[in-house]
């Protein structure tokens, strides 16, 4: 149970990490961000179906689904939805870590699909071009990191427009 309540607050560590980073440079937290709104007519449940088909399409793993909803609403705190997607290609995720150990802070790539106070919903995930132009990567691990920014827009794209 107490293992539940502290791995959503987990995923957040590597945002802490980022904020830290950004407040130094004089960026806002939204500079370090993607976002998406979904297109009209697409809902919620639409937009997670397309993006684990997506994912699965483009061997990307979803490793693992956060309804962080769900635990405030067990917890008695009234919200609105928040869910964490969490995808991975591992070989990908095993090569950046050997380059260097901090890259594991950036795993599994996330994506966060919420409603807003106004009730319009959004996908939202970390810009990876900022982290990518900070990693002063070799160039096999910078086309491999392209290569997972691509992917996870094209998820995302799926997802906002219900593309199944």
């Amino acid at each position: 149970m107490k293992t539940r309540i502290w791995l959503p607050l987990l995923t957040l560590v590597p945002l802490l990490i980022l904020t830290t980073l950004v407040k130094a440079e004089g960026m806002s937290i939204a500079d370090t961000v993607v976002k998406m709104p979904l297109a009209e007519g697409v809902d919620m449940d639409d937009a997670a179906d397309s993006m684990m088909l997506r994912a699965n399409a483009l061997n990307f793993k979803m490793v693992a689904r956060l309804p962080l909803y769900k635990e405030l609403e067990a917890m008695g705190v009234e919200t609105k939805r928040i869910e964490i997607f969490q995808f991975c290609d591992a070989r990908i995720a095993a090569q950046m870590i050997q380059e260097n150990i901090d890259f594991s802070a950036y795993l599994p790539c996330r994506i966060t699909l919420i409603e807003d106070q106004d009730g319009k919903p959004w996908l939202i995930t970390l810009d990876l071009d900022k982290v990518i132009q900070m990693a002063n990567l070799p160039p096999k691990l910078k086309t491999l990191a392209i290569k997972v920014r691509d992917t996870m827009m094209e998820i995302m794209t799926a997802g906002a427009t219900g593309d199944l």
